[in-house]
């Protein structure tokens, strides 16, 4: 957290305090800062309308959101508000005693859970395959872009392929047993951020075409003027060293130019590298140590009553909070800063102060900026485009939010219960709820609450069914 420099040298300061939250009324892509950097890396000021939504109206290619910036938590970011973590020291109930189960640890366990046999690799092969859908998108663009294909044909092999992207591996996963639980779960990962990839790369690529198309005689008059930039146009950007940039690169958007930083910093690599090997190690232990045991004890209420299973919830609150936790950190600043710092990728704005929400759907807009970014350009903004209410558009994100949580949890489990389907559904009420009846501090310790307890509920949940399906179901069939 203690890092000197920023992302490309850059010495931008954050101001401390976020921005005032109007409760959870709004949509949980519409109050996004869109920045569109011109060439000269200049962020004109948006336009909004009455509401604080971003107007829509007035610029229909996003082809820029991106900008050169740090992460919260490197200290050059300049960032020092973490008076949420106040209200989570007050609601975040008292640990139990780890010690009492004895040393659990064990890490040939950890390798059983990806693989069921030494010599079968399906997850791996699954992750191999999907470079055949990249390239089909590749090729599909090409020859979008020299004119051997029309929109509609283009729109329906896009169609197809990103259809098929949900489809394979998710039967895959389903069908062959040889493939274990967690090894699905990686490769379905792997494959709804390529499948998100994609559907971004085909967008921009559309909108350069429209550009192109509308503007001939403007874009040959910038022509002289940006030729200093040393930026890629369209079609120049349609090669494999572009596309495979853009599928490893730490964002779900696309663009043709991403901000870059000048120089990979090896002492703020390696102590990102650190961070991820130590927190990995950290977070299989607590699971062994802790998570599972509490899981273990929490079946014996589970089957004389349906109800006992949220009773036992209580158990799996501490440690199901805490290794959340530790993964957020992990991921989202150790893993993917790690990723941006070797590719030079120079927009490092991965999250923002969740830990500061004061409604829901301030939470929801600021913990995961790849995901939520990906939803307001390719989801929330084109809805409002075509016509559609705020309303519907906010509901449309969070049930598309919602099947891939589903997605990612039922495949690999192989069965269909909706729990993490309702829970996602589940924040539209709830956020309009702790907008309406909690301000500041109260709406703070409530969004801690819904994170505290509405996880480990779920958690049970699956893993209840999970042990009825395959430990409870073929007993009894004996």
């Amino acid at each position: 957290m203690g890092d000197r420099g920023g992302a490309g040298g850059s010495r931008r300061r954050r101001t401390g305090s976020r921005p005032s939250i109007q409760g959870g009324s709004r949509p949980a892509a519409a109050e996004e800062e869109v920045r569109d950097v011109g060439a000269g890396g200049d962020a004109p000021v948006r336009d909004t309308d009455k509401d604080g939504d971003v107007d829509v109206g007035s610029g229909h290619w996003d082809l820029r959101c991106h900008r050169l910036q740090d992460s919260l938590f490197s200290s050059d970011s300049g960032f020092s508000n973490y008076r949420g973590i106040l209200n989570w020291c007050v609601v975040i109930p008292s640990p139990t005693c780890v010690c009492r189960y004895g040393i659990l640890v064990d890490p040939i366990q950890v390798v059983s859970l990806f693989l069921k046999d030494p010599y079968s690799w399906p997850a791996l092969c699954l992750v191999i395959v999907a470079n055949i859908f990249a390239v089909a998108a590749f090729q599909v663009e090409k020859r979008l872009a020299v004119g051997a294909l029309t929109e509609q044909a283009g729109l329906l092999l896009h169609g197809v392929n990103l259809a098929t992207i949900l489809c394979f591996p998710a039967a895959v996963a389903f069908l062959l047993e040889s493939i274990t639980p967690v090894g699905s779960v990686l490769a379905l990962m792997v494959y709804t951020i390529l499948f998100l990839k994609l559907f971004s790369y085909r967008d921009v690529n559309l909108w350069c075409r429209e550009r192109r198309a509308g503007a001939k005689a403007k874009a040959g008059k910038k022509a002289n003027g940006g030729a200093a930039q040393r930026t890629v146009s369209y079609p120049d950007n349609l090669t494999y060293r572009d596309l495979y940039y853009f599928l490893f690169a730490p964002t779900l958007c696309y663009e043709l130019n991403f901000p870059r930083s000048p120089r990979i910093r090896k002492r703020f690599l390696l102590r990102r590298l650190l961070e991820m090997l130590f927190l990995t190690q950290l977070q299989v232990g607590l699971i062994q140590q802790w998570m599972v045991p509490a899981i273990q004890n929490s079946m014996k209420p589970f089957k004389p009553s349906g109800w006992g299973r949220v009773g036992a919830g209580g158990a799996v609150l501490v440690p199901n909070h805490l290794i959340w936790l530790i993964f957020f950190y992990w991921l989202f600043h150790s893993c993917l800063n790690a990723v941006a710092e070797l590719m030079q990728f120079g927009d490092r704005e991965f999250y923002r102060d969740w830990w500061n929400s004061e409604s829901i759907t301030y939470f929801w807009q600021n913990w995961n900026i790849p995901v939520h970014k990906w939803c307001l350009r390719h989801f929330y903004k084109p809805m409002l485009r075509r016509g559609s209410s705020k309303w519907a558009a906010r509901t449309g994100v969070f049930l598309a939010s919602a099947f891939f949580h589903e997605y990612l949890v039922s495949i690999p489990l192989r069965m269909f219960r909706l729990w993490a389907f309702t829970g996602m559904m589940a924040q539209i009420p709830l956020a309009w709820i702790v907008g309406r009846f909690f301000r500041g501090n109260y709406g703070n310790a409530a969004v801690w609450l819904s994170l505290i307890i509405g996880q480990p509920v779920a958690v049970l949940m699956y893993v209840h069914d999970y042990y009825v399906l395959n430990r409870e179901a073929p007993t009894a069939g004996t």
